[in-house]
């Protein structure tokens, strides 16, 4: 299989607490959190360090998201609940963190004929006066590629790096193999 080097770009985590959260408790716990329910229905929590975002819900749900690594996304949540724990001893120490979406990029350093894919390359949607690129929805690994004319490649959908790794590869190869690259 043909190696190609992604760049992750997204990686979107949740846990569950198991406990609801009293959010305008732990609000004052968090520096520069935004709290606005007529907008929201959670807390915006954003880090510096690492620089991502973590969304918290009164069911006790947290969402994070903007880490370019399951590490830096794990690191984040543990963070958030470290500082709501606070001002909230109750809150779990133990909590599941899955990760639910992990967004990629990568370059086939070749310029792609979108028209000529949609034709030959099955699972695919093209509508270019709605949207510039092609939609390639792959089956193992579950993943949903947008493919771009100038050869950019954007993978998502998918649940490890190595899934994002292995569409990216996949779809390069089948492109080859339909002489669309």
């Amino acid at each position: 299989m043909t190696k190609v080097e992604i760049k992750v770009e997204n990686i979107v985590a949740s846990a569950t607490l198991g406990k609801s959260v009293d959010l305008p408790q732990v609000a004052p716990a968090l520096e520069g959190v935004e709290y606005n329910l007529e907008q929201f229905p959670g807390l915006v929590y954003k880090l510096k360090e690492p620089k991502t975002a973590a969304l918290i819900f009164g069911s006790g749900k947290l969402v994070c998201t903007g880490a370019k690594s399951i590490e830096n996304s794990k690191k984040a949540i543990h963070i958030a609940v470290d500082k709501m724990r606070t001002l909230d001893p109750d809150i779990p120490h133990e909590f599941e963190i899955k990760v639910q979406n992990i967004v990629a990029s990568a370059n086939l350093d070749k310029t792609l004929n979108l028209e000529a894919v949609a034709l030959d390359l099955e699972n695919t949607e093209y509508e270019p006066e709605q949207f510039p690129g092609l939609v390639y929805r792959l089956g193992d690994p579950k993943v949903v590629l947008l493919l771009f004319g100038s050869g950019k490649v954007v993978c998502t959908g998918a649940k490890t790096i190595s899934d994002a790794q292995l569409g990216v590869e996949k779809t390069k190869e089948r492109l080859s193999e339909l002489d669309l690259l």
